[in-house]
């Protein structure tokens, strides 16, 4: 059986990656997507265990103590990170498996995973995920002004990255998250048994 491919998504607050990362899921059934926890609070719209996992700070730190979590970060002022044991399952099940972690996140990942695949997805303009993050109407004018610094930060990271996804239209940046994932299935040394003559 072939082992599963981890793939890492990021991207700023308000570049649109969870509609891109539904649409992704909707066309790969097969595909499985990594829920993290976060001690951050629900936003409407959030479901427990499908966009999070909502835990308390005590409940992380033990989480953390125990070496449970793949990756980890603190963003604006809340916690985040993702359980290692789940992707462990589901790779070895030969099932591909998709994160949605912000940049320090897919970097620890990268790090301690070097065969897992980042792909950094940008908006079409920078003044465009300011006035995505503005539109949302749930969000306090100080958490956008916090917001647009870090995407600023997190642009600097893009580089990184294996692939830069430019999401101008949900259905096209799925497509270009579907074409690296066809490209990384067909690198070399995973079809190198297909070279091999018969005896």
């Amino acid at each position: 059986m072939t082992r599963g491919k981890l793939y890492v998504l990021s991207g700023p607050s308000g570049v649109g990656k969870s509609t891109a990362v539904h649409e992704v899921m909707r066309r790969h059934p097969s595909l499985r997507f990594s829920v993290s926890v976060t001690t951050r609070e629900m936003r409407p719209g959030e479901v427990e265990g499908e966009s999070y996992y909502f835990i308390t700070r005590r409940q992380f730190q033990e989480m953390l103590e125990r070496n449970e979590l793949l990756e980890h970060a603190e963003y604006v002022g809340n916690c985040y990170g993702t359980p290692e044991g789940p992707i462990n399952r589901m790779l070895e099940d030969g099932v591909d498996v998709l994160l949605d972690i912000e940049p320090c996140g897919a970097l620890q990942v990268q790090q301690r995973r070097p065969d897992a695949t980042l792909i950094f997805m940008a908006a079409p303009s920078f003044s465009e995920i300011e006035r995505r993050l503005r539109g949302r109407g749930d969000t306090a004018q100080d958490k956008i002004e916090a917001r647009l610094e870090r995407a600023r930060w997190e642009y600097q990271q893009a580089q990184k990255y294996d692939y830069i996804v430019v999401n101008d239209d949900v259905g096209h940046a799925a497509a270009e998250i579907e074409a690296i994932m066809l490209a990384e299935k067909c690198r070399a040394h995973i079809r190198l048994d297909y070279l091999k003559e018969e005896r």
